[in-house]
């Protein structure tokens, strides 16, 4: 079955105040035990970026290895679940599901296909 990704840019979720995200951790992962009850859950994951020992690194083909992308950026990924579905639309509707639990949009990507998998 095809693989997609789901995921949303780290400052999408950066509205928030403390008092909201007990409910949109809970409603997180509800969507999370939902998947893995129907079976569809391959891993899920929030990228780190407010620690202090978070340290970002690009490495580039000639093994140079650079600071960044830095936390301020909007293009980090903030988090992210992929599952294991059949078909785009049904993909789409997981992400209709993580949107409305974290309270942003999702973007939805589909892996290349493996053969070896």
């Amino acid at each position: 079955m095809p693989r997609y990704v789901i995921s949303f840019e780290k400052g999408s979720m950066d509205h928030f105040t403390e008092e909201d995200w007990p409910e949109v951790g809970k409603a997180s992962h509800a969507v999370v035990q939902e998947a893995k009850d129907a079976g569809v859950y391959v891993f899920s994951g929030g990228l780190d970026y407010d620690s202090g020992d978070v340290e970002h690194a690009v490495v580039a083909v000639d093994g140079l290895i650079t600071d960044g992308p830095y936390p301020e950026g909007k293009e980090l990924i903030g988090g992210f679940m992929v599952v294991d579905v059949p078909t785009r639309d049904e993909a789409l509707r997981w992400a209709a599901k993580n949107a409305v639990a974290c309270r942003c949009a999702q973007d939805v990507r589909k892996f290349m296909y493996d053969p070896d998998a």
